[in-house]
């Protein structure tokens, strides 16, 4: 799906953002592995569910992670799609060249 361009800084940042957190890293190293559900979530990284709830809600901000409600089981899953675009938007600074330098400015 391809997002209005206004929104793109939005998307970045908020990525960005979610992977400022060391709890929201280790959730996503977590479901490098496999999908998981809150219960297992929390118990490997040993934090209540209320806390783990608050960063789970900054990763699906961040269009991070995808969820999927099973009977009463929330599951979360990378969403790699996304990593992808922040992944673009780093990469595209290896094409930029020498930065020149500013101009003068002519305060008169």
């Amino acid at each position: 799906m391809q997002t209005p361009t206004a929104t793109v800084p939005h998307f970045i940042a908020a990525g960005f953002h979610a992977l400022s957190d060391p709890i929201r890293i280790n959730v996503l190293e977590l479901l490098r592995q496999r999908e998981l559900c809150v219960c297992d979530l929390c118990e490997a990284l040993g934090v209540s569910q209320s806390k783990l709830s608050f960063h789970l809600k900054t990763l699906k901000e961040a269009s991070l992670v995808n969820s999927r409600q099973q009977g009463r089981w929330i599951y979360y899953s990378l969403n790699l799609p996304q990593f992808a675009v922040l992944e673009k938007y780093l990469a595209d600074y290896q094409h930029f060249g020498q930065v020149l330098p500013a101009r003068c400015c002519d305060n008169k």
